[in-house]
């Protein structure tokens, strides 16, 4: 039997487990209810959550895009490390007073929040819709990662169109089955499994081409002077391109729907908990960037399609490693996708639903609402995949891109919580202007000033324009905004 074929065969044994789990996490649940396909009745544990959090975060990215970045960018890498860290500290404040707005009114998504904070059914469909495109660009990311994995894995057997298919598909079916429920048991099993993996493939692939990770870096700052700094001759990231990148993805982080409206789906404790315990998660990271700086001076960039496929080439061309640790790097590398692929599907079809289509149809029931979700999850992947297919960019480039709008959403949520004085004219204007200025600069404009990242540069306009607009439209108080306002303080 070839490698390639054991491969594939743990690979596509890997998927009937994760689909297995999926399945039956939601099998004995209340099909019928909105609640529990929302935010799995709201109950979630320390130990799910932790899983849930983790794997909705560390995605295609971690396993391809973090080492090909690493290989490619050398030390802006780091950026990966510094905003998992820092990103999540916020929710231990604002997490539980989320949370408890949305039990008290019956919310379960963003757009819920601004819309019954705000009073404004454009908000709430603005949010929808933003979500929906960022969305289906972040989740264009973890298809990438899966196809390239089956491709490669499988020495070029599995076509990209078809990883992709076969993968998703799984994802797609247990979300729409399970919810909440279902993605969070698979992000269990995922969560574990990569963390193993990437240890244990990271440190054996560093060891087998340079002998230890001293040696490792030795050899890089010799080659490759300035290579792992930032900054200075050699560098392939300014000061400012790195620092605003790391800004983007910190502020932008908890603004992701499939995260923030965790804070519904346990209570204060458990969110507190899962703050504290979370960074650790994070530490699996490590060894993959190790990966991308293994490869310098081993590999010649020509050799590959993309910097996204530095580890399962080197796994199956450099280092010629047997077929079972071919199929357990892409069992890795598809539940790395797929845990965070499962909770965007299913948060963008719940934003969409409650945003957009409860907003144009009032009259919804709770049953109606429920089944049109669980057909988003289906139509929401027929568009990523559209996009994965035909799109061309990176791993990380969709990632950041994806970022730079959600975004977008801080000043209206944090508003929300501090101030009764914002009104709903400024933050939708704020938030249709740094949209707008954030896709400009990343698919228009060939420079940005002072190298600032393009999220950057849209939340600074929409933060001005929300204080500005702010002050001349206070029209009237509102009760609710007061009762944001207590809550929050």
């Amino acid at each position: 039997m070839g490698q390639w074929q054991i491969a594939m065969i743990m690979m596509i044994g890997y998927l009937f487990v994760a689909l297995l789990i999926g399945v039956l996490a939601g099998r004995k649940q209340d099909k019928s209810s909105l609640e529990e396909f929302t935010v799995a009745g709201g109950n979630l544990g320390l130990f799910v959550m932790w899983f849930l959090m983790g794997g909705a975060v560390f995605s295609a990215f971690s396993f391809l895009g973090a080492p090909g970045w690493a290989f490619s960018r050398g030390a802006p890498a780091l950026y990966i490390i510094t905003y998992t860290a820092f990103a999540i500290l916020p929710w231990y404040i604002i997490g539980p007073k989320i949370g408890k707005i949305g039990r008290k009114h019956n919310i379960y998504t963003v757009s819920g929040f601004l819309q019954k904070r705000y009073t404004s059914r454009i908000l709430a469909m603005l949010i929808g819709i933003i979500t929906l495109l960022a969305s289906i660009q972040y989740l264009a990311t973890q298809m990438k990662g899966m196809a390239y994995i089956f491709n490669i894995m499988t020495e070029g057997r599995i076509p990209f169109w078809l990883g992709a298919l076969l993968s998703y598909g799984i994802v797609v079916v247990y979300v729409a089955t399970g919810g909440l429920r279902a993605a969070a048991w698979s992000d269990v099993f995922q969560g574990i499994l990569m963390i193993v993996i990437s240890w244990t493939v990271g440190l054996t692939i560093v060891n087998q081409l340079h002998g230890s990770i001293p040696e490792m870096f030795s050899n890089l700052t010799k080659s490759n002077p300035g290579f792992l700094e930032i900054g200075v001759e050699g560098s392939t990231m300014s000061p400012m391109a790195y620092t605003t990148t790391i800004l983007v993805s910190t502020i932008g982080f908890l603004m992701w729907p499939h995260l923030f409206s965790k804070s519904y789906a346990t209570n204060a404790r458990t969110i507190k908990k899962t703050v504290l315990v979370y960074p650790v998660f994070a530490l699996f990271l490590i060894p993959l960037l190790f990966v991308g700086f293994s490869a310098v001076n081993v590999i010649d960039s020509s050799q590959i399609g993309s910097p996204d496929e530095i580890l399962p080439f080197l796994i199956t061309t450099v280092l010629s490693l047997p077929g079972w640790v071919y199929g357990l790097v892409g069992a890795g590398a598809l539940a790395a996708a797929m845990s965070t692929a499962d909770a965007i599907t299913h948060s963008a079809s719940l934003e969409f639903t409650d945003g957009f289509v409860r907003n144009v149809k009032k009259d919804l029931s709770s049953k109606a609402t429920l089944l049109i979700m669980r057909i988003g999850v289906f139509i929401i992947g027929g568009l990523a995949y559209f996009i994965t297919v035909f799109g061309g960019q990176g791993l990380i480039a969709l990632l950041l891109g994806a970022y730079g709008s959600i975004v977008q959403f801080a000043p209206g949520v944090y508003a929300a919580l501090y101030s009764k004085r914002v009104t709903a004219p400024a933050v939708i204007t704020g938030l249709i202007v740094g949209t707008l200025v954030n896709y400009y600069f990343q698919l228009v404009a060939e420079t940005r000033p002072l190298d600032i990242d393009a999220g950057i540069l849209g939340l600074i306009c929409n933060v001005a324009l929300v204080i500005l607009i702010s002050s001349f439209t206070q029209v009237k108080e509102l009760p609710i905004a007061e009762e944001y306002r207590k809550i929050g303080s």
